[in-house]
């Protein structure tokens, strides 16, 4: 069931990959080839009903420093909210859809014309909560680097390369994946090149 599952979802991001290459001007076959082989983490979560939902996040305000993540909301509480518009709003589940986040490292490849989204989970009195997160990687040696063309005359290159590699060690061994991940992760690189 898990393979089924994977495969399936691994056939969307290809496919979604497509609709954002297409989107921007370079063609539907950049980012699906580049994905054509990626990584991806599968994670079940489970939000417990908390009686005093005041006082605990299910998870905190963060950014996925993944380049996409497809979410199924498998029940019908809410619990996943965005940041937008300067105030936090619920993302209601809807049955048979998914929730698609762009995360910081689809951010960088498109120079920031997709912003990774701010997102967090809270919990309710009432009720559990249950989600399946499809976090999708590129493969741990390929290069980061936005598309030529996604640089215009009067813009420079906001994220220097790195690869997904470089990135999750960062985010495993000097910070936790918050919303200023990407920024203190570019800042690491800069220091660490000049270091040399």
């Amino acid at each position: 069931m898990y393979e089924k599952y994977s495969e399936a979802m691994k056939n969307l991001t290809l496919s979604i990959m497509e609709l954002l290459g297409l989107s921007l001007g370079i063609g539907k076959d950049y980012y699906r080839d580049f994905f054509q082989d990626c990584d991806y983490i599968t994670r079940c979560n489970y939000y417990p009903p908390c009686p005093q939902p005041e006082l605990t996040q299910g998870t905190g305000p963060h950014t996925d420093p993944v380049a996409l993540t497809i979410l199924h909301q498998q029940d019908k509480e809410e619990g996943l909210e965005i940041f937008t518009g300067g105030k936090w709003q619920s993302v209601p589940p809807v049955p048979g859809a998914f929730v698609v986040n762009i995360g910081d490292t689809f951010m960088a490849m498109t120079n920031d014309m997709y912003k990774s989204c701010l997102h967090r989970a809270v919990v309710n009195q009432h009720s559990s909560r249950q989600s399946i997160a499809f976090f999708v990687l590129p493969r741990r040696n390929k290069v980061i680097r936005a598309h030529d063309s996604l640089i215009g005359p009067n813009d420079k290159r906001l994220y220097p390369d790195f690869t997904w590699s470089q990135l999750e060690a960062f985010t495993q061994k000097c910070c936790r994946a918050d919303d200023k991940t990407i920024k203190n992760f570019v800042q690491f690189l800069s220091e660490s090149s000049s270091a040399e």
